[in-house]
């Protein structure tokens, strides 16, 4: 970021400078992403019954929205060097640029290796890093179109084609994290699929009540009450639905709650009913 800066300022590159403030947001996005698995690794209180499994999530939509904000700013600052490009030394542009494409690909390489990267908030971090390797590629070409072709406009011109790349990828991040925060249903689950495993349990009647959310990535949720049929005990139907939630579903934390099933009114004409005696 600090070689940004400097490159930024000595070359007059939009483009590393860009890239620089896009770094900075990455600093602060990064140390929030540290803090928050942290916390979500503390166990669960009286008070915080799921744990801070949530923070993760939390922290990934906020690094969206930083993406966004960084984002704008490129986009407003290119229409000004649009409008008047400054000069800019091409060489120290490209220098570096390329050190800075290095290391945001080691930093990627760390973060996508193995026991990394399998949930929202080690994958918003990767994706600020990834950006960030976008950002020196495309101060990579702009470099080479100001020294080799004397196309000074191509540092904004570029500069705004990887703003729009940033939108894009913050846009997905907060869609996906704001499904979560909103307690939507799991990616991939079809809750009318899962109704209908519900239904087809033997023993049950009839069901309400039923809920699927995810509280972290690899923690999906299933709630229902089911009105037991009287074929079964309520235990083993609720045992059943269960582990068929787990088996067809792959969601491990379920929990049934069976009732017994409606009591039936019986209605008689009343030409049926016998009169009383009366003395």
């Amino acid at each position: 970021m600090v070689g940004s800066v400097a490159g930024g300022l000595a070359s007059h590159s939009l483009a590393l400078l860009s890239d620089a403030g896009h770094m900075l947001a990455d600093a602060g996005a990064l140390a929030l992403a540290l803090v928050a698995q942290r916390v979500a690794a503390r166990p669960r209180t009286s008070n915080l019954t799921y744990g801070s499994r949530r923070a993760e999530t939390l922290a990934a939509f906020v690094n969206a929205i930083v993406l966004c904000i960084t984002a704008i700013w490129v986009i407003v600052e290119a229409v000004e060097r649009w409008k008047d490009p400054p000069e800019i030394q091409g060489r120290w542009m490209l220098a570096v640029a390329v050190g800075g494409l290095v290391v945001n690909l080691v930093a990627a390489r760390i973060l996508s290796a193995d026991g990394h990267g399998h949930n929202a908030n080690v994958r918003a971090a990767l994706a600020h890093v990834l950006a960030d390797a976008a950002g020196s590629v495309a101060a990579i070409a702009a470099a080479a179109c100001v020294l080799f072709l004397g196309w000074r406009r191509a540092d904004p011109l570029i500069s705004v084609a990887l703003a729009l790349l940033i939108l894009w990828s913050a846009w997905r991040l907060i869609t996906r994290t704001a499904d979560v925060l909103m307690e939507g249903a799991p990616v991939g689950l079809m809750v009318a699929d899962l109704e209908r495993t519900i239904r087809e349990t033997p023993g049950v009647a009839e069901l309400h009540d039923l809920h699927a959310w995810t509280i972290s990535d690899g923690f999906d949720v299933v709630t229902v009450h089911v009105v037991l049929d009287g074929s079964r005990h309520g235990t083993e139907v609720a045992q059943h639905v269960s582990d068929r939630i787990k088996a067809e579903h792959s969601i491990l934390h379920v929990t049934v709650q069976p009732e017994p099933p409606k009591l039936r009114a019986s209605v008689h004409p009343v030409s049926a009913l016998r009169p009383r005696n009366r003395r």
